[in-house]
């Protein structure tokens, strides 16, 4: 198998994770009956050179455009769905990084370097009494001063990859300036512990288990940035997130085409794809991926050719994008096991699976109450102005 940056092409590059996303569907299954964690996924995706991708050139990356990125993550979605919302978070914070360029230049360039030595990041924000950071809470996860340094105490959930990860940028509360900044925190620290927590019946094989930092010492210069309490950026980024739902929800359809060209009752003649019903269900479910498909990817671009200035005002358009293409997931595998029927609820059967884990999307960031209120927002903006 090639290296994901010795291939130029996006063609050339889908192509290869088409490979990869086929060997990840086999072990799919595996993983989530067992609530285990992708190993083999994530070391393929490694060595690979997979997880380099969205660094610059400059370091080593290839510095992929948004829109490839989230037709790559879509097609991991597609073998394995737990695996692309995973790695998506990586990949999109190493993005994120080179776009807002808010870190200083030494520390970025020594995470550009690990990650380019196989090193895995994701960010660790939200805690048990304050949700999503996307609502606003302050974090009880604090940071005290101590010398040429910080020493930072606290625990923080939903920590996707947590069995692999080798650096965590956690958000505290500076207790000096009552500031909330984002701390670099390597996986070797001592008084870094994971606490294995993470029963979701959804995503299973994500890890998203609990950090705890006890009285962890880091350099001052962990302290990476300063959050502005003005508001969140637009961060397309994100995109990553429906990219993923969709694809499983294009799992769901080859899965139900597949079978409705193979089953056939004793009660017809040929198969039940040639009913009416069935092929009113699949045309419903091709009209929803079209949909989908338009707007996500029609955003990516929008996001790749826009200035700083023009993304800033994408906000809503990204919110909506995320909105839209997730519920539309949860009715394309609605759709998919109508068509399959009562076998669909099988264990053995992966639109139960495809199911279950499409209804994750409705808890990923922004969510739909706050995309809502969002676009009312916009739209009575709009019309005073005019």
């Amino acid at each position: 198998m090639m290296n994901f940056l010795q291939i130029d092409t996006i063609e050339g590059r889908r192509e290869q994770m088409k490979t990869l996303s086929k060997k990840f569907l086999t072990r799919a299954h595996q993983v989530d009956i067992e609530g285990s964690f992708p190993h083999e996924n994530m070391e393929d995706l490694k060595k690979s050179g997979y997880t380099s991708l969205t660094i610059p050139a400059e370091y080593g990356g290839k510095e992929i455009s948004l829109y490839e990125l989230i037709r790559l993550q879509e097609t991991i979605a597609e073998g394995d769905g737990a695996t692309a919302l995973a790695i998506g978070w990586h990949m999109g914070i190493m993005m994120n990084l080179h776009e807002k360029r808010a870190w200083d230049e030494s520390i970025y360039k020594f995470l550009c370097e690990k990650v380019n030595n196989g090193a895995l990041v994701n960010s660790a924000q939200t805690e048990p009494k304050t949700g999503s950071p996307t609502r606003g809470g302050r974090p009880e996860t604090h940071a005290v001063k101590k010398g040429q340094g910080w020493l930072i105490t606290g625990r923080k959930t939903f920590t996707t990859m947590a069995p692999v990860l080798d650096y965590f940028i956690v958000n505290a509360t500076v207790e000096e300036t009552n500031e909330i900044a984002n701390f670099l925190i390597p996986r070797n620290t001592l008084g870094v512990r994971i606490e294995e927590t993470w029963d979701s019946i959804a995503l299973r094989g994500t890890g998203s288990h609990d950090l705890l930092l006890e009285d962890v010492f880091v350099p001052e210069e962990y302290l990476v940035e300063v959050l502005n309490s003005k508001g969140r950026k637009a961060s397309g980024w994100l995109l990553h997130i429906p990219a993923c739902y969709l694809g499983i929800a294009k799992a769901a359809q080859r899965f139900a085409i597949q079978f409705a060209n193979d089953y056939s009752p004793n009660s017809i003649s040929g198969t039940i794809i040639d009913l009416p019903n069935v092929r009113q269900k699949l045309g419903e479910i091709e009209l929803k991926i079209m949909q989908a498909e338009s707007f996500l990817y029609s955003a990516a671009k929008q996001w790749d050719s826009a200035s700083e200035n023009e993304r800033e005002q994408m906000i809503s358009r990204l919110g909506a994008v995320k909105l839209t293409v997730t519920n539309a997931a949860i009715t394309i595998v609605d759709l998919a096991m109508r068509i399959v029927g009562a076998k669909s609820l099988s264990l053995q059967n992966p639109l139960q699976r495809y199911y279950r884990d499409v209804r994750a999307g409705l808890h990923n960031p922004p969510m739909d109450d706050m995309i809502i209120e969002l676009l009312a927002k916009e739209s009575i903006s709009n019309y005073n102005k005019n």
